[in-house]
């Protein structure tokens, strides 16, 4: 059983589409999918395996990634009207949430990159449980990094690590000990332990909750120091502040990404 099981499971449950049944038979219907809001269309691949696995076939009519104004026509469907019907949900809030996620980093990317055309915008780890997948695609496909898709995929020191270690010095020494072959980046509070965490050959220095001018003085630092780490800006950044960091980051990574958009509005209108 896949996500896409398990999602319509959530809907149908052991008895099915309930109201469908009692109303139809075998009846055929057909319908489009309009867009109801100026968006950055993704989820559209996800759709149609929601509408194939229900028994009703979807023709998409754009890409992933395109720029779609209100009531565009993304796909058509045809083929059991139950099969639609047990299939529509799910597929709108695929693409509802992953357009949402996709305009937002759209937006975010395309107003840094005019002040810094060599910054990327990433995602972080604050997703939604069973869905970080598509969050983090819906993320590249709007043109921003997914960033680590998990603890396992690179280390990265906190905060609430250090709390347990007696030095930023004695945490890195400990990972360069015993570290697989990753990526390392650790996340400072300050510029002190900033120019400490440049004296070591990591591969990315996040700086936590820094102002604006505090996180430019500090990168400034840093890339005198050591100008191989990448400097990452992170903490209380949103779409209201995060061109006063675009000029000197390497990269931002913002939760609000996948915690704060707001999904875009879709429908399915039978013929």
């Amino acid at each position: 059983m896949d996500d896409i099981d398990r999602f319509l499971l959530e809907d149908l449950h052991q008895k099915g589409d309930i109201t469908s049944d009692a109303l139809f038979i075998d009846e055929e219907g057909a319908g489009d999918i309009i867009a109801k809001q100026r968006c950055i269309v993704a989820g559209l691949q996800e759709a149609k395996t929601v509408f194939t696995r229900c028994g009703a076939e979807f023709k998409g009519l754009i890409k992933d990634g395109e720029l779609v104004e209100p009531k565009t026509n993304i796909a058509m469907v045809h083929g059991p009207l139950k099969s639609i019907l047990k299939a529509e949900r799910l597929s709108l809030n695929f693409l509802g949430r992953m357009s949402g996620i996709a305009t937002t980093t759209y937006d975010l990317v395309q107003r840094c990159k005019r002040i810094n055309p060599d910054v990327t915008i990433a995602a972080t780890r604050k997703t939604t449980p069973g869905f970080r997948s598509y969050e983090k695609k819906a993320v590249q496909i709007g043109g921003g990094e997914p960033h680590r898709y998990g603890l396992f995929d690179a280390i990265m020191i906190k905060d609430n690590h250090l709390k347990y270690v007696t030095s930023i010095s004695e945490a890195i020494k400990r990972i360069e000990k015993n570290k697989p072959n990753v990526v390392v980046e650790i996340e400072v509070e300050n510029e002190h332990d900033a120019l400490i965490a440049a004296s070591y050959n990591i591969d990315v220095i996040m700086l936590d909750n820094f102002t604006p001018d505090e996180g430019q003085k500090t990168s400034q630092k840093i890339r005198e120091k050591n100008p191989n780490i990448l400097i990452e800006l992170s903490g209380g950044i949103t779409p209201d502040n995060i061109e006063q960091y675009a000029s000197f980051a390497d990269r931002i990574s913002l939760g609000y990404l996948t915690h704060s958009i707001t999904n875009k509005d879709f429908s399915l209108e039978l013929h």
